[in-house]
């Protein structure tokens, strides 16, 4: 199959495992980015189970084939899937803007690997109010034109970033869990998923088994057991003084991560979750003990961004539609909106 992922940094995880499982991939990055990734491929470190020392992963060693545009030489109508994985405020940008009208022209499903759930994803639950919803986002009308049926999430679980020392065109892993996506509303799309669901598992590494799965679930509300992690851990990265470590952010008072990590899985399940859906809390801290870097959202901001993807607005403001709050979220909420209101000044 042939997969368009816009956005190279975060994406170029999921286009490496499509390419190790024999998929051609196209990679929408800035000019940069494309001109680099287009000489020299892409690198990941992963490091296997049962093993000590990562492994580097090249794009240019596997069997898929992997090239980079920027967003105005793409053209959506060539690929069998879309995936999203810029953050949400880069999706404003005008030659992005227009790469998405052209993409929802051309009737291909996306699968989006956003933190931030897209509008047209939000629209397929019901008893939501996705409108109300769009004051959460940098510029809701890019989502205008999808058919809300073309459009399913996927929880971005695993951890990886751009170590600063190295190329754009390298992403470390630091926690190499599996992308958890929701069924598209037409079987056909699904169908694909869970092509490349299977291509993925059966991929080996020297005999091994290789993490970092792609798992597709027909329940629309999986993905939505990201928002818990997002609260407790990812968006309390941000205090008053410096950025702290997701690690910190969870165990620096488990009592009350714990509060907001249940309030956040009950009003998921309000909305039609079933606990199944859902991570314990447990699995999550412990998993966090790991994670010893602040969240990519609060680097952003103490980085200066203007606009970060805002889930910690959607929850909240979900909430406050079912006559819900809690005050812990709120007090977060107030102080990510007074940093970003600072950047822009």
């Amino acid at each position: 199959m042939r997969i368009m992922i816009l956005g190279a940094s975060y994406g170029s995880l999921l286009s490496t495992k499509l390419l190790m499982a024999g998929h051609d991939v196209t990679l929408v990055c800035l000019a940069e980015e494309a001109e680099l990734i287009n000489a020299e491929g892409t690198v990941i470190r992963l490091t296997l189970r049962g093993e000590d020392e990562p492994r580097l992963i090249a794009s240019k060693t596997q069997p898929g084939t992997l090239d980079a545009k920027i967003p105005a030489e793409a053209d959506p109508g060539a690929y069998d899937l879309v995936g999203l994985a810029m953050q949400e405020p880069q999706y404003r940008a005008a030659e992005v803007k227009d790469l998405l009208a052209r993409t929802a022209a051309a009737k291909v499903p996306c699968l989006s690997i956003m933190n931030m759930p897209p509008l047209p994803y939000l629209a397929r639950i019901q008893g939501l109010d996705a409108d109300a919803l769009r004051s959460c986002f940098t510029d809701p009308s890019v989502w205008d034109p999808f058919d809300p049926d073309l459009v399913t999430l996927c929880s971005p679980d695993p951890q990886a970033f751009r170590p600063p020392e190295e190329k754009l065109n390298f992403l470390h892993v630091g926690l190499p869990t599996n992308f958890k996506a929701a069924a598209f509303g037409d079987d056909a799309h699904t169908n694909i998923l869970r092509k490349l669901e299977a291509d993925i598992a059966a991929v080996r590494l020297d005999g091994k088994d290789v993490p970092v799965k792609l798992r597709v679930h027909d329940s629309l509300f999986v993905p939505l057991a990201k928002w818990s992690m997002l609260l407790t851990g990812n968006y309390r990265c941000v205090t008053d003084g410096d950025a702290r470590a997701i690690r910190d952010a969870v165990h620096g008072d488990l009592e009350v991560s714990a509060s907001i990590y249940e309030w956040v899985n009950a009003l998921a399940r309000s909305l039609g979750a079933d606990s199944a859906d859902q991570v314990p809390f447990e699995k999550y801290a412990n998993a966090a003990l790991g994670l010893l870097k602040p969240s990519s959202a609060a680097r952003a901001i103490y980085a200066g961004a203007p606009f970060i993807e805002r889930v910690d607005k959607v929850v909240q403001q979900v909430a406050a539609s079912r006559g819900e709050s809690n005050p812990h979220v709120d007090a977060g909420v107030t102080l990510v909106d007074a940093k970003l209101a600072a950047n822009r000044g």
